[in-house]
């Protein structure tokens, strides 16, 4: 009779969990002509080690020049528009149909940009019939700074100063010259509203290029602080009607961005700009400082050349010019506070104080005033909502 010896060995024993606690699907932008998405391939592989399953839309990463090759190496998973929408977390930078909006399910958390809920009432009513906590990147703050707007401001204010550059340099379109910086030739020159972060952005890429800067705005406090990191080098003013006619008057390039009160162009001023005048609104409301200029969408627009039969135009949606630098921008405001994201999402009424702010549609309710008013719906106070649940 044969006798086996059983003997008993030790198994190697994986370190580490494969658990995934939650689903985070990324949808496309390029339907509605959004460059900017909002996760880089290195962005994904860490929220895959933080124990996320990324779902992203196929082609998704097409706009900043990231394959679907890439998203599969770092972890993720490439899978239809349909399947992003089943996610426990969506993050988008563009609006979602009213019929995706009612596919997401109840309870879900919906991340994206203030203005895309604001400027598409129907998508927001379709999150609110569908009971989908909705928090807006933009609006997060730290009690002094809104961390993500202010880099996504400082990103259009050098992009548009590049893009400016760029025009003026163009023998056909453009004037053919520089911004400035050559001896004995007198600068171009940029007048600038506001003085927050794309402001500031823009003028020290102006300065840098040689130009001659004039910043203005009614907050005097606000262009103290931004005379004082730019070394005093802008020209600052008040918006004194006369100085301000002026300034319109001899720019080449004019540069909008948000003030306390939204900058509306005098219509005399407009008339006496030099034809050619490029001009870029960074404040996201596209035509209201210049309600008489041609409005060009440089997210749809393939040159960024004047249209020929356009003496002025005004420029906006700046940011998609440079849709993988906003990218790399939105990864790091991602990847940084994914714990708090997730805290939100499983707990949304004990959410941190950072993202409170953020927060636009609470299990369908409003808690966002300016919501609240395009949609003429009753606004509930986030904190009072929250304390109840």
């Amino acid at each position: 009779m044969i006798v086996f010896d059983y003997i008993t060995l030790e198994q190697a024993v994986k370190i580490g969990s494969d658990r995934r606690d939650v689903t985070v699907g990324l949808t496309s932008g390029i339907p509605y002509g959004e460059s900017r998405f909002p996760l880089t391939p290195e962005g994904a592989g860490q929220l895959v080690s933080q124990g996320a399953t990324i779902r992203i839309e196929r082609g998704a990463g097409a706009p900043i020049h990231y394959s679907d090759g890439a998203y599969m190496r770092a972890g993720a998973d490439l899978v239809s528009r349909a399947e992003t929408l089943r996610s426990d977390i969506i993050v988008t930078t563009a609006p979602l149909t009213p019929a995706e909006a009612a596919s997401i399910r109840r309870g879900a958390l919906l991340i994206t940009l203030s203005p895309v809920i604001l400027s598409n009432p129907e998508f927001a009513r379709a999150l609110m019939r569908a009971r989908v906590n909705v928090l807006a990147a933009d609006l997060v703050s730290d009690g002094e700074h809104r961390i993500v707007a202010d880099i996504l401001h400082e990103i259009d204010g050098c992009a548009s100063i590049a893009i400016a550059s760029a025009m003026l340099t163009d023998l056909v379109h453009g004037k053919g010259i520089l911004l400035g910086g050559v001896t004995g030739i007198v600068p171009c020159e940029v007048t600038i509203i506001g003085s927050g972060m794309g402001a500031i952005a823009a003028a020290h890429n102006a300065i840098g290029l040689g130009a001659t800067v004039r910043m203005f705005d009614n907050d005097l406090y606000s262009l103290r602080r931004a005379g004082r990191v730019l070394n005093h080098k802008p020209i600052a003013s008040a918006l004194h009607p006369k100085v301000l006619r002026s300034a319109l008057e001899d720019a080449d390039i004019v540069v909008v961005t948000p003030t306390a009160k939204p900058f509306v162009a005098p219509l005399e001023c407009v008339d006496t700009m030099k034809t050619r005048v490029l001009v870029f609104d960074l404040t996201g409301r596209p035509g209201n400082a210049f309600p008489t200029l041609s409005l060009i969408d440089l997210s749809q627009s393939v040159s960024t050349q004047i249209q020929a039969s356009d003496s002025r135009a005004c420029y906006y949606n700046v940011g998609c010019r440079v849709p993988r630098t906003a990218a790399m921008a939105l990864t790091n405001a991602l990847t940084g506070n994914f714990t708090a994201v997730k805290e939100a999402w499983a707990t949304p009424a004990s959410m941190a104080t950072a993202l409170r702010p953020a927060m636009m549609l609470f299990w369908g309710k409003c808690v966002s005033q300016s919501l609240s008013r395009i949609l003429q719906t009753p606004y509930i106070d986030f904190n009072i909502l929250s304390s109840g649940n």
